[in-house]
C-alpha cells in the first residue's frame, strides 16, 4: 500500500498510529505528498482530486480517503477492535472520534488564521477558536475517567493526537487545570505506536 504522507499531518498521523497499532504499518510505503490550500500536488490529485492527506493507494489500485475511511480499512484488514463493532460501544468510539478530529479541524484552522499578515486577521474568529479549544479540553478533562475505562479504540487515537497538535502548535498550556487529562495524554504519548509517530516540523 501506498500512503500519501506528511511528517507534519495530524490526521496523517492519525493513520500512522493505527497502522503501528495494528501492525500493519511495515505493509505501507509512505510518499512525501506536500499539499497547500494553493499549491496542487499533480501526482496526488491523479490519486486524490481534493489534493488532501492522508490518501491511500491499496495494492489493487483502489484509493482510500480520508484519515477516518483508511483507519477504518487498516482495523478491519488487520480483524482489531479499535472500531467496536457493537452498539452502544461504537457509538461512543465514532462521538469520541468526531471530537478529537473536530478539535483537530478547528486546531488547523487557527493556525492558518494566526498566519496570516496581521492586518488582516480576523479577531473575531480568533477569539472563537480559542474559545472552542477551551470548551473541548474542559469538556475531555470531564470525560478523562471515563475515555481512561474504556478499551483503547479510533476515539483515544483521535483524541490523543489532537492535544499531541495542540503540543506541537500551540504549546503546552492546555494542561494547567486539567490534571486527569494531563495525566491520560501521558500515557498515550508513552505508547509505541505514538513515539514511533512524532510529528516533526520539516520540509
Amino acid at each position: 500500500m501506498k500512503l500519501h504522507w506528511s511528517p507534519r499531518s495530524p490526521f496523517v498521523r492519525k493513520v500512522m498510529v493505527v497502522a503501528h497499532e495494528t501492525g500493519l504499518a511495515d505493509k505501507i510505503q509512505i510518499t512525501r505528498s506536500f499539499v497547500s490550500a494553493t499549491d496542487l500536488h499533480a501526482e496526488l490529485m491523479r490519486d486524490n482530486p481534493l489534493n488532501k492527506i492522508p490518501t491511500l493507494v491499496l495494492d489493487d489500485g483502489s484509493i482510500l480517503y480520508d484519515s477516518v475511511v483508511i483507519c477504518e480499512y487498516l482495523d478491519h484488514v488487520a480483524g482489531t477492535q479499535l472500531f467496536p463493532k457493537s452498539f452502544p460501544e461504537r457509538l461512543v468510539a465514532l462521538r469520541r472520534h468526531a471530537l478529537g478530529n473536530g478539535f483537530l479541524d478547528f486546531l488547523l484552522l487557527w493556525r492558518g488564521e494566526q498566519a496570516r499578515p496581521e492586518g488582516l486577521r480576523s479577531a473575531p474568529h480568533l477569539d472563537a477558536f480559542r474559545r472552542k479549544a477551551v470548551a473541548t479540553l474542559d469538556a475531555l478533562e470531564r470525560e478523562t475517567d471515563a475515555i481512561a475505562a474504556t478499551p483503547y479504540g479510533i476515539g483515544h487515537v483521535a483524541i490523543g493526537c489532537a492535544l499531541a497538535y495542540h503540543d506541537f502548535r500551540f504549546g503546552a498550556g492546555w494542561r494547567d487545570g486539567r490534571p486527569k487529562l494531563t495525566q491520560w495524554h501521558a500515557a498515550f504519548s508513552a505508547r509505541p505506536a505514538v513515539i514511533a509517530t512524532a510529528l516533526r516540523d520539516e520540509p
